[in-house]
């Protein structure tokens, strides 16, 4: 039996809880903001942040910084590419345990 490698960038458990949860969470055109993912996930700024930007640097998420007033804010959303990769990797971890993907 040949099983696609796991993709060690989604693998990684702080990575793969921020996936689960923005795939669970957002339609494809939706976004959340910084603090209500970080409540989501109870991880600290620092944590999802550097999380963030290795999972951005992968393609599967983008980030963007705006401006409502003078409160920056930060959007999160997961990309097409993201969103395949995901399939991907949560069919080849199914295919690893034997179940059906």
């Amino acid at each position: 039996m040949t099983v696609d490698p796991l993709d060690p960038v989604i693998h990684a458990p702080a990575r793969l809880q921020i996936m689960t949860t923005l795939i669970e969470a957002l339609t494809d055109a939706d976004e959340i903001t910084f603090p209500a993912l970080q409540k989501l996930l109870g991880m600290t700024s620092g944590n999802l942040t550097t999380h963030l930007a290795k999972l951005e640097a992968a393609g599967y998420v983008r980030s963007e910084k705006s401006f409502t007033g003078r409160k920056p804010v930060t959007r999160v959303a997961v990309t097409g590419e993201g969103r395949d990769a995901f399939r991907s990797y949560r069919r080849s971890l199914l295919d690893l345990l034997g179940g059906h993907s």
